[in-house]
């Protein structure tokens, strides 16, 4: 994994992945007590940023490879990015998903032309499952964080930040971003040691579901207790990849632990003051902008909304709540 594989993969999404701004409020820097800048992945092709990494890997691969198909287990995003790339590219492609994902990342990925798969992720072990299927049919796997391609293709998100934080005059902040297996987080890493290195990369996660944060503050892998029961489904993982979590030991500083409630506040603030959609696991790093000041370092902070693909009663519900 290196800086060249995120450049190239910037090259192969130019045209395909939208640039997404940053995004900026009054009304937040006020919340806050410092600037506020918002990168809105939840206005991404499907809806969140996962759609950069599966261009990146699907592009990637050979013609024969396209032709076999790929395979891919994901709560909903990843899965979309995935069916969105394979179809785009003339690829058959599997998405094993959990049956508790939300309706609309299931009624989506199967919109897009894929197979899905449905399992209990309680119970079930969807790395099983993906591994059976492909050596079955001669499907492709691509994993939804450890995956060197994926992870330079989530790294352009990175590469946009270091470039509009130049433009705004920021040279020193602290990014946030919402951190499941790490994919995100390693590739903005990357990108800003190379192209901003006062810019520093932090993992925000959902309260009983920071198997990151413990990671890296006891320095080797821990694993969640559970893995449901979140709002934030989009971001809850067993625990950091492989290759995703020596990057960020190396690269990234303390990660950020926020609450369902503040996750939602999040949700509220972000229609109230940015006129914009974010999902529960999406919201983790801008709650942590808004809520959680004394753990950032600063006086200007960056939040990733790394997606928007939240059920409708569930928004709703944010909403009547907070906003």
């Amino acid at each position: 994994m290196n800086i060249e594989m995120i450049r190239a993969a910037a090259e192969r999404l130019k045209g395909h992945a939208r640039r997404t701004p940053l995004l900026s409020s009054p009304f937040l820097d006020e919340i806050a007590g410092r600037r506020v800048f918002v990168k809105p992945e939840c206005l991404q092709h499907t809806g969140s940023f996962k759609f950069r990494g599966g261009w990146s890997a699907v592009s990637a691969l050979t013609e024969a490879q396209r032709k076999a198909g790929v395979i891919a287990f994901s709560s909903g995003n990843h899965a979309q990015g995935v069916a969105a790339a394979a179809r785009a590219h003339g690829a058959p492609a599997v998405i094993i998903m959990p049956s508790d994902a939300p309706k609309a990342k299931i009624a989506n990925t199967r919109g897009l032309g894929a197979e899905v798969v449905l399992y209990d992720r309680a119970g079930e072990s969807r790395e099983e499952i993906g591994a059976k299927l492909s050596s079955e049919r001669g499907l492709t796997l691509i994993r939804p964080y450890d995956e060197p391609q994926v992870i330079a293709g989530q790294g352009t998100t990175g590469l946009e930040i270091a470039e509009d934080a130049k433009t705004l005059g920021i040279d020193k902040a602290d990014v946030l971003i919402p951190c499941g297996g790490g994919g995100l987080t390693s590739g903005i890493a990357m990108a800003l040691e190379a192209e901003a290195p006062g810019l520093r990369a932090r993992p925000c996660e959902p309260k009983e579901f920071d198997d990151t944060t413990r990671s890296l503050a006891s320095g080797t892998i821990q694993r969640n207790a559970r893995l449901a029961g979140s709002l934030c489904d989009a971001i809850i993982t067993p625990q950091p990849g492989e290759i995703t979590f020596p990057i960020m030991k190396r690269l990234c500083g303390p990660g950020i632990v926020v609450s369902e409630d503040e996750a939602l506040r999040a949700m509220a603030a972000a229609f109230n003051h940015l006129r914009v959609v974010i999902e529960p696991g999406g919201a983790v790093a801008l709650a942590a902008a808004l809520f959680h000041p004394r753990e950032i370092e600063g006086d200007t902070v960056i939040a990733v909304a790394s997606g928007g693909n939240v059920d409708a009663e569930v928004y709703q519900g944010a909403l009547s709540r907070f906003a």
